[in-house]
């Protein structure tokens, strides 16, 4: 590796929560994601040289956003001699719900990591991705980063020690997620969570997180569609989204095994068996947002079992 060289990666969106695993479950799709360009300078420090795509809401400064501080993290682990420019192009809406913070922290630990000679495993990336969920939102949360990281779908064990769990995806399981343009703040997201939750909800909760995860191991479908409730956030976090319920309805009408909030809102996914059935339901879900007059951006796709990936590599000859 030397200063010039540089790469392209693109790091997928993510579906947290996924209806009954709250804050403990995500899963990866192909589409939409964040691409990073980024070039190894010899000057330490990690420098922004352009975000497109984002609006101009994402800060430039190095110490604040997610890309840039989970790789400084990086350069300081691995006691690196040298730097960075990176260039950001957000290919998916901000504040969607669909971990647009982590993709972006993913991409460019992602890069640094393989222009660095692969030196860490996936595992001892995710602190400087935790840390960078921290910068970005105020929470370290593993479920968007470790899905965008890994793909496919992962469990979020424990945090102490942090145990990521991978698990088993079916052939033909894809995802239409519909993302209005309403603006909801994850802070009001957790806020309008209830402090306690009831015995009761705790144990129909934990069954279908249990259920979820055997119709996944097995492939089936039906039960991966029974397991897809929500007894924690859906029932509070849906008052902040115009016609969610009409909108999960459409979907299961069309097709879907089921579907709830992604994240925190305000996009609403769609699990499907097969991509025919997937265009159907994320059609129906836009008719929905369409009657209303919010306009809405639909991505169907498979559920990505890759994670990031590499576009483009240029090693210098200088």
């Amino acid at each position: 590796m030397k200063p010039g060289d540089k790469i392209k990666v693109f790091a997928p969106a993510t579906v947290a929560n996924v209806a009954c695993g709250f804050d403990v479950l995500g899963f990866a799709i192909d589409a939409p994601g964040d691409e990073l360009i980024l070039e190894i300078t010899k000057e330490q420090g990690v420098v922004i040289e352009d975000i497109q795509g984002d609006g101009g809401v994402l800060p430039r400064d190095p110490k604040k956003n997610s890309c840039s501080v989970a790789i400084q993290d990086y350069l300081d682990y691995t006691s690196a001699s040298f730097g960075c420019k990176i260039w950001l192009n957000k290919l998916m809406p901000c504040g969607s719900g669909l971990g647009s913070s982590a993709a972006s922290a993913v991409a460019g630990v992602y890069a640094i990591n393989l222009l660095s000679g692969n030196k860490l495993s996936k595992q001892e990336m995710l602190p400087f991705l935790l840390n960078a969920e921290k910068a970005a939102c105020g929470s370290a949360i593993a479920d968007n980063v470790a899905a965008s990281l890994y793909g496919g779908f992962i469990l979020v064990r424990s945090y102490e020690p942090l145990d990521i769990l991978q698990i088993s995806v079916p052939d033909d399981l894809w995802c239409a997620v519909i993302h209005p343009e309403i603006v909801i703040l994850t802070k009001d997201a957790r806020e309008i969570l209830p402090k306690e939750i009831t015995l009761k909800d705790s144990l129909r909760q934990s069954a279908n997180l249990g259920g979820l995860m055997i119709g996944l191991l097995r492939s089936d479908y039906d039960l991966i569609g029974r397991s897809l409730v929500d007894y924690i956030a859906e029932p509070h976090r849906s008052k902040l989204i115009p016609g969610f319920l009409e909108i999960k309805d459409a979907a299961i009408r069309a097709g879907a095994l089921g579907g709830s909030i992604s994240g925190s809102g305000p996009s609403v996914f769609a699990l499907c068996k097969g991509e025919n059935i997937a265009v159907r339901v994320g059609d129906a879900m836009k008719e929905v947002m369409d009657k209303r007059n919010i306009v809405s951006q639909v991505y169907v796709s498979k559920v990505n079992s890759q994670g990031p990936r590499v576009l483009d590599l240029d090693r210098s000859n200088a």
